[in-house]
Protein backbone atom coordinates (compact mmCIF):
# COMPACT_ATOMS: atom_id res chain seq x y z
CA UNK A 1 0.00 0.00 0.00
CA UNK A 2 2.05 3.10 -0.81
CA UNK A 3 1.77 6.19 1.37
CA UNK A 4 -1.00 8.70 0.97
CA UNK A 5 0.40 12.51 1.02
CA UNK A 6 -0.25 14.05 4.62
CA UNK A 7 -0.54 18.22 4.30
CA UNK A 8 -0.59 20.66 6.91
CA UNK A 9 -2.61 23.30 5.70
CA UNK A 10 -2.32 26.89 8.14
CA UNK A 11 -5.05 29.82 7.85
CA UNK A 12 -4.44 33.26 9.16
CA UNK A 13 -6.03 35.34 6.72
CA UNK A 14 -8.10 37.65 9.02
CA UNK A 15 -9.42 36.47 12.44
CA UNK A 16 -9.54 32.77 12.64
CA UNK A 17 -5.96 31.16 14.02
CA UNK A 18 -6.69 27.62 12.24
CA UNK A 19 -4.56 24.44 11.49
CA UNK A 20 -5.44 21.04 9.75
CA UNK A 21 -4.04 17.70 8.43
CA UNK A 22 -5.65 16.29 5.63
CA UNK A 23 -4.71 13.11 3.84
CA UNK A 24 -6.92 10.63 1.47
CA UNK A 25 -7.99 7.06 1.31
CA UNK A 26 -6.86 4.43 -1.18
CA UNK A 27 -9.97 5.62 -3.08
CA UNK A 28 -8.45 8.85 -3.48
CA UNK A 29 -11.02 10.32 -1.44
CA UNK A 30 -10.02 13.32 0.85
CA UNK A 31 -9.53 12.70 4.60
CA UNK A 32 -9.65 15.24 7.42
CA UNK A 33 -7.31 14.28 10.15
CA UNK A 34 -8.05 17.09 12.47
CA UNK A 35 -9.35 20.97 11.96
CA UNK A 36 -8.24 22.74 14.51
CA UNK A 37 -10.49 26.50 14.62
CA UNK A 38 -9.96 29.86 16.91
CA UNK A 39 -11.82 32.82 16.56
CA UNK A 40 -11.24 35.81 17.95
CA UNK A 41 -15.24 37.15 19.11
CA UNK A 42 -13.87 38.22 22.75
CA UNK A 43 -10.91 40.27 21.06
CA UNK A 44 -13.17 42.11 19.00
CA UNK A 45 -16.47 42.51 20.32
CA UNK A 46 -15.84 45.85 21.98
CA UNK A 47 -14.77 47.20 18.71
CA UNK A 48 -17.38 46.07 16.60
CA UNK A 49 -15.35 44.84 14.39
CA UNK A 50 -11.90 43.48 13.58
CA UNK A 51 -9.06 45.35 14.96
CA UNK A 52 -6.02 44.24 12.50
CA UNK A 53 -3.05 44.86 15.02
CA UNK A 54 -5.58 42.89 17.64
CA UNK A 55 -5.89 39.94 15.65
CA UNK A 56 -2.25 39.71 14.10
CA UNK A 57 -1.26 39.91 18.21
CA UNK A 58 -3.84 36.93 18.74
CA UNK A 59 -2.85 34.65 15.78
CA UNK A 60 1.22 35.45 17.13
CA UNK A 61 -0.12 34.26 20.94
CA UNK A 62 -1.84 31.44 19.79
CA UNK A 63 -0.63 29.75 16.30
CA UNK A 64 2.34 27.12 17.70
CA UNK A 65 -1.02 25.71 20.35
CA UNK A 66 -3.18 25.86 17.33
CA UNK A 67 -0.76 23.82 15.07
CA UNK A 68 0.63 21.74 17.67
CA UNK A 69 -3.11 20.73 19.09
CA UNK A 70 -4.04 19.60 15.15
CA UNK A 71 -1.11 17.75 14.92
CA UNK A 72 -1.51 15.58 17.88
CA UNK A 73 -5.43 15.29 16.98
CA UNK A 74 -4.57 13.26 13.51
CA UNK A 75 -2.51 10.64 15.30
CA UNK A 76 0.45 11.74 13.15
CA UNK A 77 3.69 12.99 14.48
CA UNK A 78 5.34 16.55 12.71
CA UNK A 79 8.00 14.07 10.64
CA UNK A 80 5.28 12.43 8.85
CA UNK A 81 4.11 15.67 7.23
CA UNK A 82 4.74 15.54 3.36
CA UNK A 83 4.21 19.72 2.39
CA UNK A 84 2.91 22.53 4.52
CA UNK A 85 0.38 24.72 2.50
CA UNK A 86 -0.13 28.54 4.25
CA UNK A 87 -2.72 31.39 2.97
CA UNK A 88 -0.42 33.79 0.93
CA UNK A 89 -3.95 35.82 0.41
CA UNK A 90 -6.28 37.79 -0.12
CA UNK A 91 -6.57 39.15 3.68
CA UNK A 92 -5.26 41.81 6.33
CA UNK A 93 -1.27 41.63 5.63
CA UNK A 94 -0.02 41.60 9.32
CA UNK A 95 -2.94 38.53 9.70
CA UNK A 96 -1.69 36.88 6.46
CA UNK A 97 2.07 37.09 7.18
CA UNK A 98 1.55 35.41 10.78
CA UNK A 99 0.68 32.19 9.25
CA UNK A 100 2.25 32.43 6.28
CA UNK A 101 5.98 32.69 8.35
CA UNK A 102 4.96 30.21 10.61
CA UNK A 103 3.99 27.53 7.63
CA UNK A 104 7.67 28.53 5.88
CA UNK A 105 9.30 28.14 9.27
CA UNK A 106 7.52 24.70 9.74
CA UNK A 107 8.45 23.63 5.66
CA UNK A 108 11.99 24.39 6.40
CA UNK A 109 12.50 22.69 9.59
CA UNK A 110 10.71 19.62 8.52
CA UNK A 111 12.83 19.91 4.84
CA UNK A 112 9.39 19.37 3.36
CA UNK A 113 7.72 21.59 0.39
CA UNK A 114 5.91 24.83 1.30
CA UNK A 115 2.35 25.36 -0.96
CA UNK A 116 1.20 29.21 -0.97
CA UNK A 117 -2.25 29.09 -0.77
CA UNK A 118 -4.89 31.79 -2.48
CA UNK A 119 -7.80 31.95 0.84
CA UNK A 120 -10.22 32.27 -2.44
CA UNK A 121 -8.87 28.72 -3.79
CA UNK A 122 -9.87 27.40 -0.70
CA UNK A 123 -13.32 28.52 -0.19
CA UNK A 124 -13.75 27.53 -3.94
CA UNK A 125 -12.54 23.73 -3.44
CA UNK A 126 -14.28 23.23 0.09
CA UNK A 127 -16.94 21.39 -1.49
CA UNK A 128 -14.48 18.58 -2.71
CA UNK A 129 -13.74 17.61 1.35
CA UNK A 130 -17.46 15.92 1.38
CA UNK A 131 -18.48 15.48 -2.48
CA UNK A 132 -17.49 14.12 -5.64
CA UNK A 133 -16.88 17.40 -7.50
CA UNK A 134 -16.03 17.69 -11.22
CA UNK A 135 -15.05 20.49 -13.31
CA UNK A 136 -15.98 22.88 -14.82
CA UNK A 137 -18.70 23.43 -12.07
CA UNK A 138 -19.92 27.55 -11.40
CA UNK A 139 -19.24 28.87 -8.18
CA UNK A 140 -20.98 31.73 -5.98
CA UNK A 141 -18.31 32.80 -3.42
CA UNK A 142 -20.32 35.10 -0.59
CA UNK A 143 -18.22 35.76 2.17
CA UNK A 144 -17.32 38.72 4.58
CA UNK A 145 -14.80 39.88 2.37
CA UNK A 146 -15.88 38.64 -1.40
CA UNK A 147 -18.89 38.42 -3.63
CA UNK A 148 -18.39 36.45 -6.91
CA UNK A 149 -19.66 34.35 -9.65
CA UNK A 150 -16.71 32.07 -10.85
CA UNK A 151 -17.04 29.56 -13.92
CA UNK A 152 -14.56 27.26 -12.40
CA UNK A 153 -12.56 25.33 -14.97
CA UNK A 154 -10.08 23.19 -13.04
CA UNK A 155 -7.63 23.77 -10.44
CA UNK A 156 -5.85 27.38 -11.16
CA UNK A 157 -8.31 27.71 -13.81
CA UNK A 158 -11.43 30.66 -12.90
CA UNK A 159 -13.15 32.61 -14.86
CA UNK A 160 -15.14 35.69 -12.96
CA UNK A 161 -19.02 36.15 -14.17
CA UNK A 162 -19.65 38.83 -12.15
CA UNK A 163 -18.36 40.62 -8.42
CA UNK A 164 -19.48 43.15 -6.32
CA UNK A 165 -18.82 46.28 -7.00
CA UNK A 166 -18.85 48.15 -4.10
CA UNK A 167 -19.22 45.38 -0.78
CA UNK A 168 -19.12 42.11 -0.28
CA UNK A 169 -22.79 40.11 0.72
CA UNK A 170 -20.66 39.35 4.29
CA UNK A 171 -19.88 42.88 5.37
CA UNK A 172 -23.55 43.70 4.37
CA UNK A 173 -25.05 41.09 6.81
CA UNK A 174 -22.57 42.30 9.66
CA UNK A 175 -23.02 46.31 9.43
CA UNK A 176 -27.00 45.79 9.21
CA UNK A 177 -26.53 43.59 11.84
CA UNK A 178 -24.28 46.34 13.84
CA UNK A 179 -27.23 49.10 12.55
CA UNK A 180 -29.57 46.49 14.91
CA UNK A 181 -27.77 46.55 17.93
CA UNK A 182 -26.77 42.73 17.08
CA UNK A 183 -23.22 42.10 19.18
CA UNK A 184 -19.90 41.56 16.54
CA UNK A 185 -20.40 39.00 14.62
CA UNK A 186 -23.74 39.74 13.59
CA UNK A 187 -23.76 38.77 10.43
CA UNK A 188 -25.22 35.04 11.47
CA UNK A 189 -27.22 36.32 14.01
CA UNK A 190 -29.31 38.46 10.94
CA UNK A 191 -31.39 35.08 10.26
CA UNK A 192 -32.60 34.67 13.65
CA UNK A 193 -33.60 38.19 13.97
CA UNK A 194 -35.30 37.86 10.80
CA UNK A 195 -37.47 34.36 11.42
CA UNK A 196 -39.31 36.96 13.89
CA UNK A 197 -39.86 39.73 11.41
CA UNK A 198 -42.12 41.04 8.93
CA UNK A 199 -40.51 40.60 5.24
CA UNK A 200 -42.74 42.79 3.75
CA UNK A 201 -42.32 45.66 6.25
CA UNK A 202 -40.09 47.85 4.42
CA UNK A 203 -39.60 48.23 0.70
CA UNK A 204 -35.74 48.45 0.06
CA UNK A 205 -33.58 49.02 -2.79
CA UNK A 206 -31.59 46.42 -5.26
CA UNK A 207 -28.85 48.16 -6.54
CA UNK A 208 -28.49 47.07 -10.33
CA UNK A 209 -30.36 44.94 -10.27
CA UNK A 210 -31.65 45.07 -13.66
CA UNK A 211 -28.06 46.05 -15.06
CA UNK A 212 -24.80 44.98 -14.77
CA UNK A 213 -24.96 41.06 -15.71
CA UNK A 214 -24.58 39.32 -12.35
CA UNK A 215 -22.65 42.01 -11.18
CA UNK A 216 -23.60 43.01 -7.38
CA UNK A 217 -24.01 45.97 -5.48
CA UNK A 218 -24.75 46.23 -2.00
CA UNK A 219 -23.66 49.87 -0.70
CA UNK A 220 -27.08 51.17 -1.45
CA UNK A 221 -29.25 48.54 0.48
CA UNK A 222 -26.85 49.53 3.11
CA UNK A 223 -27.16 53.28 3.36
CA UNK A 224 -30.95 52.62 3.17
CA UNK A 225 -30.96 50.18 5.86
CA UNK A 226 -28.84 52.84 8.01
CA UNK A 227 -31.44 55.64 7.10
CA UNK A 228 -34.32 53.37 8.56
CA UNK A 229 -32.34 52.24 11.48
CA UNK A 230 -32.67 55.83 12.80
CA UNK A 231 -36.06 56.03 12.83
CA UNK A 232 -36.96 52.78 14.66
CA UNK A 233 -38.15 52.32 18.18
CA UNK A 234 -39.30 48.74 19.14
CA UNK A 235 -37.51 45.61 18.67
CA UNK A 236 -40.30 44.49 16.19
CA UNK A 237 -39.21 46.75 13.51
CA UNK A 238 -35.50 45.71 14.29
CA UNK A 239 -36.92 41.72 13.28
CA UNK A 240 -38.69 43.52 10.23
CA UNK A 241 -35.73 45.21 8.92
CA UNK A 242 -33.87 42.09 9.51
CA UNK A 243 -36.49 40.65 7.63
CA UNK A 244 -36.87 42.85 5.20
CA UNK A 245 -33.04 43.45 4.40
CA UNK A 246 -33.00 39.20 3.81
CA UNK A 247 -36.01 39.14 1.70
CA UNK A 248 -33.94 41.47 -0.60
CA UNK A 249 -30.51 39.60 -0.44
CA UNK A 250 -32.50 36.64 -1.46
CA UNK A 251 -34.45 38.29 -4.70
CA UNK A 252 -31.03 39.63 -5.75
CA UNK A 253 -29.09 36.93 -5.47
CA UNK A 254 -32.86 34.50 -7.18
CA UNK A 255 -32.15 37.35 -10.51
CA UNK A 256 -27.94 37.55 -10.50
CA UNK A 257 -27.78 33.75 -9.84
CA UNK A 258 -30.06 33.01 -13.23
CA UNK A 259 -27.83 35.49 -15.09
CA UNK A 260 -24.77 33.92 -13.97
CA UNK A 261 -26.63 30.26 -14.68
CA UNK A 262 -27.17 31.45 -18.46
CA UNK A 263 -23.43 33.01 -18.85
CA UNK A 264 -22.25 29.77 -17.20
CA UNK A 265 -24.35 27.60 -19.58
CA UNK A 266 -23.45 29.64 -22.68
CA UNK A 267 -19.44 28.86 -21.44
CA UNK A 268 -19.72 24.78 -20.85
CA UNK A 269 -21.98 22.54 -22.69
CA UNK A 270 -22.45 20.11 -20.08
CA UNK A 271 -24.80 17.82 -19.06
CA UNK A 272 -24.43 17.79 -15.61
CA UNK A 273 -24.46 21.56 -14.63
CA UNK A 274 -22.82 21.63 -11.57
CA UNK A 275 -23.57 24.90 -8.20
CA UNK A 276 -21.16 25.23 -6.23
CA UNK A 277 -22.42 28.26 -2.95
CA UNK A 278 -19.33 28.71 -0.83
CA UNK A 279 -17.96 31.43 1.62
CA UNK A 280 -19.35 32.30 5.07
CA UNK A 281 -22.44 33.68 4.09
CA UNK A 282 -23.31 30.06 2.74
CA UNK A 283 -24.12 29.29 6.05
CA UNK A 284 -27.27 31.12 5.83
CA UNK A 285 -30.07 28.50 5.71
CA UNK A 286 -32.82 30.57 4.08
CA UNK A 287 -30.35 31.38 1.15
CA UNK A 288 -29.27 27.40 1.04
CA UNK A 289 -32.69 27.06 0.69
CA UNK A 290 -33.61 29.31 -2.18
CA UNK A 291 -30.70 28.29 -4.25
CA UNK A 292 -31.37 24.76 -3.72
CA UNK A 293 -34.61 25.14 -4.97
CA UNK A 294 -33.56 27.50 -7.91
CA UNK A 295 -30.95 24.94 -8.63
CA UNK A 296 -34.01 22.64 -8.97
CA UNK A 297 -35.86 24.40 -11.57
CA UNK A 298 -33.16 25.46 -13.87
CA UNK A 299 -31.83 22.01 -13.69
CA UNK A 300 -28.52 22.68 -12.20
CA UNK A 301 -27.06 20.38 -9.16
CA UNK A 302 -26.14 22.47 -6.13
CA UNK A 303 -23.59 21.72 -3.79
CA UNK A 304 -22.51 23.68 -0.69
CA UNK A 305 -19.49 22.77 1.94
CA UNK A 306 -20.55 21.12 5.56
CA UNK A 307 -21.43 24.38 7.56
CA UNK A 308 -18.48 23.99 9.61
CA UNK A 309 -16.23 24.50 6.73
CA UNK A 310 -18.14 27.51 5.39
CA UNK A 311 -16.34 30.13 7.31
CA UNK A 312 -12.53 30.65 7.66
CA UNK A 313 -11.06 26.60 8.24
CA UNK A 314 -7.33 25.39 7.41
CA UNK A 315 -9.13 21.96 6.21
CA UNK A 316 -9.81 24.05 2.85
CA UNK A 317 -6.30 25.50 2.70
CA UNK A 318 -4.99 21.76 3.37
CA UNK A 319 -7.77 20.74 0.57
CA UNK A 320 -6.00 23.34 -1.72
CA UNK A 321 -2.34 22.09 -1.05
CA UNK A 322 -3.43 18.41 -1.44
CA UNK A 323 -4.38 18.98 -4.59
CA UNK A 324 -1.36 20.79 -5.50
CA UNK A 325 1.14 18.67 -3.79
CA UNK A 326 0.17 15.94 -6.33
CA UNK A 327 1.06 17.90 -8.91
CA UNK A 328 3.94 18.83 -7.90
CA UNK A 329 3.28 22.79 -7.83
CA UNK A 330 5.49 23.73 -4.96
CA UNK A 331 6.40 27.55 -3.67
CA UNK A 332 9.36 29.37 -2.51
CA UNK A 333 10.23 30.49 0.71
CA UNK A 334 10.17 33.70 -0.09
CA UNK A 335 6.82 33.98 -1.79
CA UNK A 336 5.13 36.92 -0.14
CA UNK A 337 1.52 37.55 1.30
CA UNK A 338 -0.83 38.90 -1.22
CA UNK A 339 -3.66 41.14 0.32
CA UNK A 340 -5.21 41.42 -2.59
CA UNK A 341 -5.31 38.27 -4.92
CA UNK A 342 -7.50 37.58 -7.29
CA UNK A 343 -8.37 34.07 -8.20
CA UNK A 344 -9.03 35.26 -11.71
CA UNK A 345 -5.69 37.66 -12.77
CA UNK A 346 -7.23 38.77 -16.05
CA UNK A 347 -10.80 40.09 -14.36
CA UNK A 348 -11.12 43.72 -14.47
CA UNK A 349 -11.29 45.52 -11.07
CA UNK A 350 -14.97 46.63 -10.58
CA UNK A 351 -14.89 49.47 -7.90
CA UNK A 352 -15.12 52.55 -6.77
CA UNK A 353 -16.87 55.54 -8.45
CA UNK A 354 -17.13 55.64 -12.23
CA UNK A 355 -17.41 51.70 -12.54
CA UNK A 356 -19.14 51.38 -15.75
CA UNK A 357 -21.33 48.09 -16.48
Amino acid sequence: MSKKPLILGIESSCDETAASLITENEQGIPVVLSNIVSNQEEVHKKFGGVVPELAARSHIEKIDWIVKKAIDESGRKIEEIDAVASTAGPGLIVCLSVGLSFGKAIASAINKPFIAINHLEGHALSPKINTNLDYPYLLLLISGGHSQYLNVQGLGKYKRLGTTIDDALGEAFDKTAKLLGIEFPGGPKIEVFAAKGDPNRYDLPKPIFNKGGCNLSFAGLKTAVLKISKKINTEQEKFDLAASFQKTILEILYKKTIIAFDQFEKANHVKNKIFVIAGGVAANKQIRSMMTNLCEEKNFHSIFPPINLCGDNAAMIAMVGLEKFKLKQFNKLDFPAKPRWSLDENAMFLKGAGVKL
